[in-house]
């Protein structure tokens, strides 16, 4: 339980603290300062969360594309419980919302996604691809082999379109762990080539207390844990496979970050360009343990006509979700009794109004690649009523590969 504090002294306590304690938060003091700073965090959620409520914050953005959120919840458990419950679930399959997980070994095959799935839909919209204009997230040089490698009159072209999408994700896959970033996709579904690379330094970039931490060499994290992790995630009209990148750091202290996950997305066949999400436990001797929580994704629905509507749908439907995520993420390191219904916590997703153009998907992806592995969400249904907008004329094929 956090301390409690009057402004006047968390004020005062800011001013004559330095900033170099970034991985050693031995007071709460030092670790509001932290998220003052970097976090947007204000007296006011300081004083919430000392009364065991869960404090979510939008954070700051560059990038119009970009939606960023962080959260903070206090939690009873200690890192080992926190650690052991994260890997134990990392590619299980434990909530509604995943109709299909698996991982990838070390030296991918194709028989780590014999239990995928491929949408009928995702394969016929396949038939149509150009560069520049398609209904799936490839490269210009997928696109290309579905056009020279299938022949979409034969009886079987579903089976095989099947057949060649898996192959070129495990080989996309197994070239990323030998090239690491460097292999990252250029998506070229729309009139803008997306680099996914710099869309990933980018939001890597981007100052916050989790990736200021990752990003220090001097962190004293230790890699303990490193996997390839592909899920298909129902999101009504277009279910996405998504296929994150995830790293688990340990670090031996006492106080500050001592458990760090990081899940880098490297591939979403929907509504995404790029996502990067980070959980961290931190420990405050004698004050109690935190887990915080930060996505940034880039999402390629939320400009355009409407835009501004549609941002502040999202973000006000991310933080009422993200609240739920985190308390039952909390229920699930403590060990306690729920403290609400399904139905009440579900109450955040009961999205029915009819929204622009693929909101509601973009948001289920911000908010489950980050913790898709780890967090009991419960059983919940999600009704999708979006809409599509008219398939463009096709174009004559790119001259690119």
């Amino acid at each position: 339980m956090v301390t409690r504090l009057n402004s006047f002294l968390i004020l005062t306590l800011l001013v004559s603290f330095g900033t170099t304690s970034a991985l050693a938060q031995t007071s709460v003091a030092e670790l509001q300062q932290l998220l003052q700073q970097k976090a947007a965090f204000a007296a006011a959620d300081f004083a919430a969360l000392q009364q065991d409520q869960t404090v979510v914050r939008l954070a700051p953005v560059s990038d119009k594309r970009e939606i960023a959120v962080t959260g903070l919840v206090n939690v009873r458990g200690g890192a080992d419980a926190f650690l052991r419950s994260y890997l134990d679930n990392m590619a299980r399959k434990n909530n509604a919302a995943i109709l299909e997980i698996g991982s990838f070994a070390k030296e991918p095959a194709l028989a780590d996604l014999q239990n995928l799935t491929i949408e009928t839909q995702d394969v016929e919209d396949l038939k149509q691809c150009v560069v520049g204009d398609c209904p799936v997230k490839l490269s210009a040089r997928m696109m290309d082999r579905f056009r020279k490698e299938i022949d979409w009159q034969a009886p079987d072209y579903q089976l095989n379109a099947t057949k060649l999408f898996k192959q070129m994700l495990v080989e996309y896959v197994s070239d990323y762990r030998t090239r690491g970033d460097a292999a990252l996709i250029e998506y070229n579904d729309k009139r803008d080539e997306v680099s996914l690379a710099t869309e990933q330094r980018a939001l890597a970039g981007a100052s916050s207390y989790l990736n200021d931490i990752l990003a220090d060499k001097d962190s004293g994290l230790r890699l303990i844990d490193d996997a390839i992790v592909w899920s298909k995630i129902k999101f009504g009209l277009k279910p996405v496979i998504a296929i994150n990148h995830i790293t688990v750091y340990q670090r031996q202290s006492d106080a500050g970050p001592q458990v760090l996950v990081a899940e880098k997305q490297i591939y979403a066949s929907h509504y995404f360009d790029a996502s990067l999400a980070l959980t961290g436990f931190v420990s405050v001797p004698a004050n109690g343990n935190y887990l915080i929580y930060e996505n940034r994704s880039l999402a390629d629905g939320i400009t355009g006509p409407f835009g501004r509507l549609k941002r502040g749908v999202v973000e006000k439907k991310a933080l009422a979700a993200l609240r739920s995520i985190l308390e039952h993420s909390k229920t699930s390191i403590d060990g306690s009794p729920l403290t609400a219904t399904t139905a009440e916590l579900g109450s955040a997703y009961n999205w029915r109004h009819r929204l622009f153009g693929g909101i509601r998907p973009v948001l289920w992806v911000l908010l489950l690649s980050g913790l898709i592995v780890f967090l009991t969400l419960g059983r919940r249904r999600v009704d999708s009523e979006t809409t599509r907008r008219p398939r463009k004329p096709l174009k004559p094929e790119s001259a690119k590969s």
